[in-house]
């Protein structure tokens, strides 16, 4: 916003809007926005503006919602096909919900009936506190920084929350996912697995587009059996163990930088030797962390076969991300590229889908879309009647 001000500053006192672009390296288009914002809502006109929708794609009217609670409320025994079909003739002129998106709605706030429903694992964004090494690993990125042949370094750590004990530091010059993988594969081989992993939002550990923004990584883990834990946007204190080895791991190995990614390599290895077996940590009673590190009895031996036996059909998600059932193509999500789940009518024209323990969203044989269910990687969605 300082920014912003100084220009439109410099053209109420007169100077000339193209050199001022050229100056502060903008269009010409960009420049007259600028002032466009400010002539029209002064200095509010020049703050930030959120590029969040407003309202999401598939997130229907809170009073469209309502008629489907209280028609289901009067009408107990209808199920979504019914009730779509009393909306669509009471209210011709209003735009009527597909048959998945009125039973999500249904089973959002409590009024469908489940038989033998496997419950998901995980219920929102809750982070455990364990006292045992390899309850929990912290994973992310130390802020990438320049070596001294320009190239950036983005260095992928991971260490035992109980323990503290750095599990790995690897310099990396992207945080692409492929690359991580090899990284987590290597330290799994090494050590084992742990039963959960604390990350942030950040790519490659969620996706911003993915499904309840699980990433490919992310899903890996839980083919493993590895809960995933998420801190909250803008809260790294969540993951302070974690950060505060970076503080360190920045003054000792980056300042100043290496010439290159081997010769940074190097001091990273030497960081990690020094840090698990020579330093004692005040936490730990000034103990060294590979002194209260143990290897994970869990060994890796690749991913195990997924099987539904409670579900009608088993179907393996195409490499484009999408279901092929009873030759219909419903768009599920690329992170699911390879992964089997299983599918499950539960209605008339309605079919529930799954991935593991977690039940993802409902779909119908009309518009073949996904409805997907309430985040269980996010805050708890309560039904209306509880907000």
């Amino acid at each position: 916003m300082d920014e912003r001000l100084k220009f439109v500053a410099r053209v109420l006192d007169g100077e000339k809007i193209a050199a001022l672009c050229r100056e502060f390296g903008i269009s010409r288009k960009t420049g007259h926005k600028i002032i466009s914002r400010y002539n029209d809502s002064g200095l509010e006109g020049l703050t930030d503006r959120s590029r969040r929708p407003y309202r999401h794609a598939n997130q229907l009217p809170f009073q469209i919602e309502k008629l489907i609670v209280r028609t289901k409320q009067d009408k107990p025994n209808w199920g979504a096909p019914k009730i779509r079909e009393r909306l669509a003739r009471l209210y011709p002129d209003v735009h009527t919900p597909a048959i998945s998106t009125v039973h999500a709605v249904l089973d959002r706030n409590g009024l469908v009936k489940h038989g033998r429903r496997r419950r998901n694992r995980a219920e929102g964004t809750a982070l455990s506190n364990p006292g045992l090494p390899n309850d929990l690993w912290c994973a992310d990125y130390k802020g990438e920084f320049m070596l001294a042949d320009k190239r950036y370094c983005y260095p992928l750590t991971i260490t035992d929350f109980a323990s503290r004990y750095l599990l790995a530091c690897e310099a990396l010059h992207t945080t692409k996912e492929v690359y991580a993988f090899t990284v987590f594969e290597r330290v799994f081989k090494e050590f084992g697995l742990p039963k959960a992993i604390r990350t942030d939002n950040g790519v490659p550990f969620a996706s911003p587009n993915g499904l309840f923004n699980l990433s490919r990584l992310a899903v890996w883990w839980l083919r493993l059996g590895i809960d995933i834990e998420r801190i909250k946007p803008g809260n790294p204190q969540q993951n302070g163990r974690h950060e505060r080895m970076h503080l360190t791991l920045k003054l000792e190995t980056t300042k100043p930088a290496g010439d290159n990614f081997l010769q940074q390599q190097a001091r990273f290895d030497d960081f990690v030797e020094e840090f698990n077996t020579e330093r004692p940590h005040q936490a730990l009673n000034m103990a060294c962390p590979a002194e209260c590190y143990d290897a994970s009895p869990r060994a890796y031996r690749g991913l195990p076969d997924l099987d539904y036996p409670l579900h009608d059909q088993t179907v393996t998600v195409t490499t484009c991300g999408r279901i092929c059932y009873k030759r219909k193509k419903i768009n599920l999500s690329l992170v699911f590229a390879g992964q089997a789940v299983g599918i499950k009518q539960v209605e008339d024209h309605i079919w529930l889908t799954s991935f593991m323990d977690y039940d993802l969203g409902y779909f119908d044989d009309e518009t073949c879309r996904l409805e997907p269910l309430p985040n269980p990687f996010g805050p708890k969605v309560l039904p209306m009647s509880q907000e």
